[in-house]
């Protein structure tokens, strides 16, 4: 069982989805299933069916979330001297030198990779690409859409 990383703020993310999952959904699962079984066949109840299997990806994530806090590493990159270097955790704030274009990314966990919220998965080509290097470094990074310049304009522990 490996341990997986995850910043601190992803951790209280899981956790207070277990807490919705555990203490709203799923009382509201069981009284969807009463109320379907109270229609009497359930052969044919396509709302008890639709229930049931509601129930068991709730029961399903709830599991997951378990297994991830169980095996989480967390990282608290706050309390990490900040060296200028990419970390997992860190802020990297970049230049892609096809575009012009200023993007900056999270280095996060697998559970917290968010594109559409600049939170990088640290394994995936970019967040790879920029691991271990450091502020004013020129880095190429072959992604699924083909190759990618970027320079490291500077990184955070935030």
């Amino acid at each position: 069982m490996d341990k997986e990383p995850i910043t601190l703020k992803g951790l209280e993310k899981l956790k207070e989805e277990l807490i919705f999952l555990k203490e709203k959904k799923r009382p509201e699962i069981v009284s969807a299933i009463a109320e379907a079984r109270s229609h009497g066949d359930l052969k044919e109840n396509a709302e008890y069916h639709a229930a049931k299997e509601q129930q068991s990806h709730n029961e399903g994530r709830i599991q997951e979330i378990n297994d991830i806090i169980a095996r989480a590493n967390v990282i608290d990159i706050t309390k990490i001297a900040n060296d200028a270097k990419v970390i997992f955790g860190s802020t990297v704030y970049l230049i892609n030198l096809d575009t012009d274009e200023k993007i900056d990314y999270k280095i996060v966990g697998k559970d917290e990779a968010d594109l559409k919220k600049k939170l990088i998965y640290f394994k995936s080509p970019i967040g790879k690409g920029l691991i271990g290097k450091n502020k004013g470094d020129l880095v190429e990074v072959n992604t699924p859409s083909g190759v990618k310049n970027f320079e490291i304009k500077d990184v955070k522990y935030i």
